[in-house]
């Protein structure tokens, strides 16, 4: 053979040959591609299916596969494993540079037609309505799962929507009365017992015939929500029955409620109504449907699941139109995801930790509980928005052994995500030890921005702003009613303009940072306070420092109580055990809870009624008020030292919604630390 054939032969193998050895791998998935395809950017894969078995194929190599634009229905979760990929390489999964890539649960529907004038929902909307409606059949469109309606709420689990309608990239509306708002519980009779109450006016009498309506409100405290099923409406004596699962709090005359899912009441822009035994979606669209982009939401399994996998990143991806949660990554480490939008999604976005149904009850009721969420697993720079249950669960650590879990959501920007569960479905919703919170920016929520539960996590540089707008009693920041959750640290947060809903005797109660029930041993250290209500609450619990923090027209700056002696001296009577049973799970003086928090194992026998040990510390107050202190609390129970409690407020600048402090502060000589200001709040 002559040398020009043996330099063809070594050219047109040399690159197959270096492409089985290389330690890196590239696939393309298109939507105009086919799984029978090699996986490259000219012959891309179809399905994430295809780009798993390449990922099994080659699960020694560090692999990116790249997403051409276009939207991705999935019909089930997509669900990676510790199998799938070795645990010395990578797996990238981002959409190409450039290109707009979705993962839905979804399906886009087209095809409205006028009311059929020969159906009963002709009949049923008033005449002055039917122009505005239209339908379509879901079956004829390939959709005969609806999923159903449930009785989600306050201490109930986590559960997937039924099918829901997006135009537009927006929810619409089940029917609903009233339209925007709500009305009020009329009255409520013993004999009733808690199954009911009268209605006022007599708009329930429209319902009578229909047999799938439900109630959400907040039925006796405005910190918790559920929603109820009409059983029968009592028209002669105006009542409202409903049938069990009950409402969580007994229905208490006065309080807020409306009406959905009626037929009858398909009577504005953006509403929409399934007849789920025939498949038939009556809808008012809010402009010409001919020119809108409409999907339904019909997945109830996570869109993604990762189980126990190392090193995988998603990037550059919007996940949506799907009934159930977005993301769950349950154990593994360095899992991330990235730079993705996460919206119109029926739970939670992202959860790191196992979704256990009613999470906060599992929390509640086993102090040690962990979730499986692995160890440096995060979220970070994503937007997540318009969500029906909460933004980010954030799991992970040891409780048993204070291990920390290092798991993290940074750089964030999440906001509306309470779309069905108003009450305790946070922004970001933290347990377990050792956690991260950071540069997030939580805004627009009806309750909690952060909702925290274990030791030693990190809340810092974070934006908080018009949380709690439609709740009482409640706290930006919250943690509570347990003595062993201790070594947080929440420094350098910058809370403005945060108040609750307005009821008959005006706002209710608002905190920006809520230590609830003898929550302790907490540092709140920087933090800028702006018209957050009443900015720092000390309810009955030890240990806490605050220090160095400013507060402009707090209402008030500080709280503290000795709530023990007062109002909760049930928790100490022998007729609730909580606290008590929370302080024996942690054997709080064997290791290492009697070497990190030494004050836990001498409690019992140091008055645990009282909040002693509380610490504040060179605190700027301007404008409002500067301190509450209850149920007998004073100087002998809490350190105070150097804090300016009338400060002029020459000291700092407004310009919009940001606060600025001036350099050269008289404050600093006293041992007052500049706050970082700039680097508060979300990173570019």
């Amino acid at each position: 053979m002559n040398n020009k054939i043996l330099q063809f032969t070594y050219l047109l193998v040399l690159p197959i040959f270096l492409s089985a050895c290389s330690t890196e791998q590239t696939f393309y998935i298109s939507p105009d591609g086919n799984d029978q395809n090699i996986g490259t950017k000219n012959h891309p894969f179809a399905t994430l299916e295809r780009a798993k078995t390449a990922i099994r194929e080659n699960k020694d190599k560090s692999i990116t596969i790249f997403l051409r634009e276009g939207y991705y229905p999935l019909q089930q979760s997509f669900t990676l494993k510790e199998d799938d990929i070795s645990e010395n390489s990578s797996v990238l999964i981002s959409a190409l540079p450039g290109e707009d890539v979705h993962l839905i649960g979804g399906k886009k529907i087209s095809g409205f037609k006028p009311l059929d004038k020969d159906s009963e929902a002709n009949r049923i909307i008033p005449i002055k309505m039917r122009k505005n409606i239209l339908q379509i059949n879901l079956k004829k469109q390939g959709i005969e799962d609806y999923g159903e309606i449930t009785a989600r709420g306050f201490g109930r689990a986590i559960q997937p929507s039924g099918l829901e309608l997006y135009f537009n990239g927006k929810p619409m509306t089940l029917s609903r009365w009233p339209n925007e708002g709500w009305t009020n519980i009329k009255d409520v009779t013993v004999k009733l017992d808690g199954k009911g109450f009268v209605y006022k006016g007599s708009r329930p009498e429209k319902w009578l015939d229909a047999k799938d309506v439900w109630l959400h409100g907040y039925w006796k405290y405005d910190w918790s929500d559920s929603y109820v099923k009409i059983a029968e409406i009592d028209t002669a004596k105006k009542v409202v029955l409903t049938e069990a699962p009950y409402s969580n709090y007994p229905f208490t005359a006065g309080k807020r409620y409306y009406a959905f899912n009626a037929l009858e009441e398909l009577d504005a822009p953006g509403e929409w109504y399934l007849e789920r035994k025939t498949g038939i979606l009556y809808f008012w669209p809010p402009s010409d449907p001919e020119k809108a982009s409409i999907y339904v939401a019909i997945l109830r399994e996570p869109l993604i699941q990762l189980k126990n996998t190392n090193h995988l990143t998603f990037k550059n991806i919007s996940f949506e139109y799907t009934c159930g949660a977005g993301i769950e990554i349950i154990g593994g480490s360095d899992n991330l995801i990235d730079n993705c939008i996460l919206r119109n999604i029926g739970t939670v976005a992202i959860s790191i930790g196992r979704l256990v149904g009613n999470l906060g009850g599992m929390i509640y009721e086993n102090t040690l509980y962990n979730g499986d969420a692995g160890t440096e697993n995060g979220v970070k720079d994503c937007k997540i928005y318009a969500t029906g249950e909460g933004g980010i669960i954030l799991g992970g650590g040891d409780r048993k052994t204070l291990t920390p879990g290092k798991n993290f959501a940074v750089n964030n920007d999440i906001f509306d995500c309470s779309r069905w569960v108003r009450t305790y479905r946070a922004g970001v919703f933290m347990y377990g030890v050792g956690n991260i919170i950071a540069h997030n920016h939580i805004h627009d929520l009806p309750h909690t921005a952060v909702f925290f539960w274990g030791n030693n996590h990190l809340l810092e540089y974070n934006e908080i702003d018009h949380v709690c707008m439609e709740t009482g009693d409640a706290g930006a920041f919250y943690l509570g009613r347990d003595w062993t959750q201790r070594g947080s640290l929440i420094r350098y947060n910058y809370f403005h303009h945060l108040h609750g809903v307005e009821g008959q005797s005006g706002f209710t109660d608002v905190m920006a940072i809520y230590l609830d029930d003898w929550a302790s041993g907490t540092t709140i250290f920087g933090n800028i306070f702006f018209k957050a209500g009443r900015s720092i609450m000390i309810g009955g619990g030890r240990d806490n420092l605050v220090e160095n923090n400013i507060v402009i027209d707090g209402n008030p700056a500080m709280h503290v109580d000795a709530r023990g002696l007062g109002w909760a001296s049930y928790y100490f009577d022998g007729t609730n055990n909580t606290l008590f049973e929370r302080l024996q799970v942690v054997n709080p003086t064997a290791s290492p809870y009697k070497d990190r928090y030494p004050q836990l194992a001498e409690l019992l026998n140091d008055d645990p009624l009282l909040p002693k040990g509380n610490r504040i510390i060179r605190n700027i107050s301007s404008g409002g008020r500067w301190i509450d202190l209850l149920n007998g609390v004073n100087d002998s129970l809490v350190y105070f030292q150097d804090n300016i409690t009338n400060a002029d407020p020459s000291f700092y600048t407004i310009d919009g919604d940001k606060l600025h402090l001036k350099q050269d502060s008289s404050f600093y000589p006293i041992g007052f630390h500049q706050i970082p200001t700039d680097k508060i709040g979300l990173k570019k």
